[in-house]
Formats: structure tokens, C-alpha cells, sequence
């Protein structure tokens, strides 16, 4: 859920968001829900000769499916927080145990194969 947060943080930023359909729309972030849908206030269309139509929009609520890209100000972007979010998100938790492992192919788990010491039992001799 990185993104849903990092977006969360530019509400009352400025951003433009290209459509799949080709329309670009700049305008205020509104809000942003977990389907990344987006709701922008105060929205203009970059190309107005090309889309008269849509030169009356004051607010519009975008489906986070057609968007193809969300273009965000560089000044707006904290990227050592984006990194240091994803490394958190991304690093081993203390809650897997070595005893078990889970493997990519199948994601079935898997025992270990005993290590040298525990394979022999040990006499009693």
C-alpha cells in the first residue's frame, strides 16, 4: 500500500493525470481511495481546441482503471521516503522461521534437509 499512501500525501497538491483514452486533466487532488481512484477539483484539460466538451469540468471523479499515468510536481515527491517505505515493506519479518521455507514454484512449504549433526544419531557408547 505504498502507493495509496504516497498519494494520500499530495491531497491539496496540483498533479495531471493522463487517461488511457488520451486526455490529459490537470487539476487539485481531491482524494484518493485504495483503487486509486481520484477525484480532482479545479480541473482544466490540457488540450481545450481538442476537447471543447470537457472545458466546463469544475471537478471530475477519475476511475483508477482508465488512468495511465499520474504526473506528480518533483517538488512534491519525497523520495527518501519512498525509499525507506519500500525497504520496510520489502524487508525479511521476524515472523518467518527457518524451519519452514516456502518455494517460489509452487509455494508449498518445504522442510529443510537435515544438517549433518542432527542426520546421525549419536550413540550411546
Amino acid at each position: 500500500m505504498i502507493f495509496l499512501s504516497f498519494f494520500k500525501t499530495l491531497v491539496g497538491k496540483e498533479i495531471a493525470v493522463e487517461l488511457k483514452n488520451d486526455i490529459v486533466l490537470t487539476g487539485i487532488l481531491h482524494s484518493v481511495d485504495q483503487y486509486l481512484n481520484v477525484k480532482l477539483i479545479d480541473v482544466r484539460v490540457v488540450e481545450p481546441q481538442k476537447y471543447p466538451q470537457l472545458t466546463a469540468l469544475k471537478s471530475c471523479f477519475i476511475r483508477g482503471s482508465v488512468v495511465r499515468y499520474i504526473q506528480i510536481p518533483p517538488e512534491h515527491v519525497d523520495t527518501q521516503l519512498l525509499q525507506d517505505a519500500t525497504r520496510q515493506e520489502n524487508a525479511p519479518t521476524a515472523s518467518s522461521s527457518s524451519t519452514t521455507t516456502t518455494t517460489k514454484a509452487t509455494g508449498s512449504n518445504v522442510k529443510p534437509p537435515p544438517t549433518a549433526s542432527s542426520a546421525v544419531p549419536q550413540s550411546s557408547t
